[in-house]
């Protein structure tokens, strides 16, 4: 019964207008009005239920580099047609060897349509292979939907405040030790080693 609930559950919109008043609604406020859309409601727009079926069985990513104008005109292109995507950037080092190990080599951009791959951009091939798995030939995206922001190829590792702490020290003649000084005796009388 509580599923059931969830089911018939409306989306609410909550935004700010230009004098900071907070207002929540079923309806997202209208383009030019100044109004932003904030919290999950401007992150979670759904989609139409019909897109959210393709969505789930074809889902594309597209991968970019920064100045590459073919990864501009490919992510044009899907952002006028309206097809939802996920961008991954390719930047670093690890990027790139990522990359390679996707793609086999480095052309940019590389579009992904579940498993197919589209390797540079083509418009007339990317259409082609969008209309074969169903998605609108224009966008039916709610008026507020953002694609989500871009991200990195690889993930970024955390970097522990204590271990930035310790790489920026300097160790002094007093605090290193040779290599081949002994051990410290283990006082773990089960003998686990860390």
């Amino acid at each position: 019964m509580l599923a059931t609930g969830h089911l018939y559950a409306q989306q609410v919109y909550k935004s700010i207008d230009k004098n900071g008043r907070v207002t929540y609604s079923e309806v997202p406020p209208l383009p030019g009005s100044g109004d932003k859309l904030t919290g999950e409601s401007a992150a979670n727009t759904p989609l139409p239920y019909a897109l959210q079926q393709i969505v789930s069985r074809y889902p594309v990513t597209l991968y970019t580099t920064a100045d590459c104008a073919p990864c501009i005109n490919a992510r044009l292109m899907l952002t006028q047609r309206g097809v939802p995507f996920t961008e991954r950037t390719v930047s670093s080092n690890e990027d790139i060897d990522a990359y390679k190990k996707l793609n086999g080599d480095t052309s940019m951009p590389l579009g992904t349509i579940a498993s197919q791959q589209l390797k540079g951009y083509e418009e007339t091939e990317w259409t082609k292979y969008l209309d074969a798995a169903g998605y609108p030939k224009s966008s039916t995206l709610p008026r507020n939907y953002r694609n989500p922001a871009a991200t990195s190829l690889t993930p970024k590792k955390a970097v522990d405040k204590s271990d930035k702490e310790a790489a920026e020290k300097p160790v002094s003649a007093r605090d290193a030790r040779p290599a081949s000084a002994p051990q410290e005796p283990n006082n773990n009388p089960t003998g686990i080693k860390f």
